[in-house]
């Protein structure tokens, strides 16, 4: 098992960056992949982000250029920098944790952009 409580979401203007933030109960050694999901209102969850333990990563087409993906394997701590946001990147962001065939996830963060 492992907990994830996300952080760093909030209300930014088009254009604006966030980082969000998905602090593990566990080392990130030990998680085959660690991803970052977001839902938008009456939409379906999808992937916007992943890293494998092996530092691999992967990026939806919609997020990339402008989303990094990042860890810091001695905070147990994954990040999601976010530049150059736009209004349909409004939704809330939760983080995933891949343990060997089970998915856990976080409580969920906003992110909000609007002028």
């Amino acid at each position: 098992q492992v907990q994830l409580v996300e952080s760093g979401g909030g209300l930014v203007q088009p254009g604006g960056s966030l980082r969000l933030s998905c602090a593990a109960s566990r080392s990130l050694f030990s998680i085959s992949v660690m991803g970052w999901y977001r839902q938008a209102p009456g939409k379906e969850r999808e992937l916007v982000a992943a890293m494998t333990r092996g530092g691999s990563t992967n990026y939806a087409d919609s997020v990339k250029g402008r989303f990094t993906i990042s860890r810091d394997n001695a905070k147990n701590t994954t990040y999601l920098q976010m530049n150059s946001l736009k209004p349909e990147d409004t939704a809330v962001y939760y983080c995933n944790a891949f343990i060997q065939t089970f998915g856990y996830w976080g409580q969920g963060t906003q992110v909000t952009v609007s002028s």
